[in-house]
Order: structure tokens, then C-alpha cells, then sequence
């Protein structure tokens, strides 16, 4: 029999990026993980992901001492207005499968195609650029 050993993690302001991994059709891992040091604070096995699970487990690290200061997630209806006092960021990943589901893998028309190479740049540029290339983009489509 395998023991999972306890880790104490010590509270702090953290960042937390939560999302929920399956494996089959109701076996998942839902993670609550700190965005600076990639350091798993808190998880829960789950049949379902569930808001209610994601608010109790923000809950539960409020109540480790851990200060949650934003947090980024995969944008489940409902999610980012449950955390009123929170700043919630869509994550970037999400972001562009989100852009890739209305201009499809492989676009044809220009400005697809051009839309797509600019997504792809997201998450290696600040936030400035990013608008600035946007704007370029829709001053020319």
C-alpha cells in the first residue's frame, strides 16, 4: 500500500492557478497550485469539477493562512464572479483554445490566418503589446 506523505507548505500571498485533470470519464485531480513556485498547496480527487469545490478549496487555503491574492482558471461559467474580492484571470491556455475553436487549427482567410499567428504570441509578451497587435490587427481587417 502506497502512504501519501504530508508536506507542510508554509502560508504566504500566493497566486493560484486551479484547474481539474481526468482520468476516464469520472476520475479527476483538481489542483490548487502556487503560480510563482509551481508548488502544489492543495488538492482534492474529485468524480466532477464543481464551483462549489473550487470556492471551498480557495476557502480552505484562506484558512491555512495562505493570502490569495488573484487567481487564474479555465473560465467555468460562473467561477470568476463567485470570487467578488479576488482578481480571476482566464488563463492564457484557455485563452487561445477559446480563439482556435472560432478561426479553426488551419484558417483560410487572411485574417484568420493572421489573428492566429497573433494568439500564438500571448503568452511570451506583455500586455501592451499584446493590445497594441490587436488593435494593428482590427485597423487592418
Amino acid at each position: 500500500m502506497y502512504l501519501v506523505k504530508k508536506i507542510d507548505i508554509a502560508p504566504r500571498k500566493v497566486i493560484v492557478l486551479m484547474d481539474t485533470t481526468y482520468w476516464g470519464r469520472n476520475f479527476g485531480l483538481m489542483v490548487f497550485k502556487d503560480a510563482y513556485t509551481k508548488e502544489n498547496l492543495l488538492w482534492y480527487y474529485v468524480r466532477s469539477e464543481t464551483n462549489a469545490l473550487y470556492i471551498k478549496g480557495i476557502k480552505e487555503l484562506g484558512s491555512k493562512g495562505f493570502e490569495v491574492v488573484a487567481i487564474v482558471c479555465d473560465g467555468r461559467k460562473g467561477l470568476v464572479g463567485a470570487f467578488r474580492d479576488i482578481p480571476v484571470q482566464l488563463c492564457q491556455f484557455h485563452q487561445v483554445a477559446a480563439i482556435r475553436r472560432y478561426i479553426t487549427k488551419n484558417p483560410k482567410m487572411p485574417a484568420s490566418i493572421d489573428l492566429k499567428a497573433h494568439v500564438v504570441m500571448m503568452k511570451n509578451t506583455d500586455r501592451e503589446s499584446f493590445e497594441g497587435g490587436l488593435e494593428t490587427w482590427t485597423y487592418y481587417i
